[in-house]
């Protein structure tokens, strides 16, 4: 997936498995966890019809005032640092409901346009034994780490030590980078989302949540992925679980999701005073001395995949 959006999906801290079980679950025609996970997206249509009924009177009214409250929630966000975990599901790598690679590592977000995103553990899947799937860090492989500074983005390739500077154009400078898969947690923009989603509340799984699923309309969202699903809290529509479908996704010819959960959210954790002198540090990292460095302009790459077992998936955009 594209890793840039990655900050995009800032959000409160919660109990790991529970909450990510609960919402593949309610798929009740499912025979496993993994179906049940892969129920909703299945059904999606390859054209650009809207993949469900129009919504009644009452259920788009009840919508939009959710989408209301959530942007003024999350307009208030000028800085957000936290863990995450990163478990990508793939049944052709690992048996169904076992992940085939676990990653953590960090992310920052500062608005509008900075962020960090770094992998520092990957752990792929190596087999089973006692019934128990095992795991380990394969040498010479490395997760995703990207920065924004505002003017560059940048793209750490640990593997060969290199660092790929993209000068971002003026049109993207000062603004909200995160275009896709959701630019939903930060600075929501109630209309835009509206506009490039088929978006709608569908039941939850357990009280205190609100469960939303968002449908891109757009073939440049479509070519990224074919399915978003967000678990907020229900009093502070903060996001509490997301799962990402593979534009491609089908439980048979192509089982592929990634499931995000973050921990240690600190959200507006700098007092105004020091804000201007916390921020020039905040995102302000650089390759090591010894690392290749190549400059160029930005430019749009073709879709990205999804992270696959074995490798490191560079999803930079």
């Amino acid at each position: 997936m594209n890793c840039v959006i990655v900050a995009g999906f800032l959000f409160s801290a919660f109990t790991v498995n529970p909450v990510s079980a609960q919402i593949q679950g309610r798929q009740p025609q499912a025979s496993n966890p993994t179906q049940a996970a892969a129920g909703t997206a299945q059904a999606i249509p390859e054209a650009y019809a809207a993949p469900f009924e129009p919504l009644d009177a009452k259920a788009q009214a009840q919508l939009n005032a959710l989408l209301r409250a959530w942007e003024t929630q999350s307009k208030g966000t000028k800085t957000l640092e936290c863990r995450f975990q990163r478990w990508h599901y793939d049944l052709f790598a690992a048996p169904a409901g076992v992940h085939a690679t676990k990653c953590q590592g960090e992310i920052k977000y500062a608005a509008p346009d900075r962020g960090l995103f770094k992998v520092d553990q990957k752990l792929s899947f190596d087999g089973m034994k006692d019934e128990k799937p095992q795991y380990s860090e394969k040498p010479g492989q490395f997760g995703e780490h990207w920065v924004c500074n505002g003017q560059e983005l940048l793209e750490f390739d640990h593997s060969k030590k290199e660092c790929r500077v993209q000068q971002l154009p003026p049109e993207m400078q000062g603004q909200k980078i995160f275009e896709s898969p959701l630019p939903f947690v930060f600075n929501l923009d109630a209309k835009q989302i509206v506009e490039r989603y088929w978006v709608r509340q569908v039941q939850a799984p357990k009280e205190g949540m609100i469960l939303i699923e968002a449908y891109p309309k757009r073939q440049e969202d479509r070519s990224q992925y074919k399915l978003v699903q967000i678990a907020l809290n229900e009093k502070t529509y903060m996001p509490e679980a997301l799962l990402m479908y593979a534009p491609n996704f089908n439980i048979k010819t192509a089982p592929r999701w990634d499931h995000y959960e973050f921990i240690n959210v600190q959200r507006n954790s700098i007092s105004q005073g020091l804000f201007d002198r916390f921020m020039k540090k905040f995102i302000d990292e650089k390759p090591p001395g010894d690392w290749k460095v190549f400059h160029n302009s930005y430019q749009p790459q073709e879709p990205p995949q999804m992270a696959t077992p074995g490798e490191s998936a560079h999803t930079l955009r």
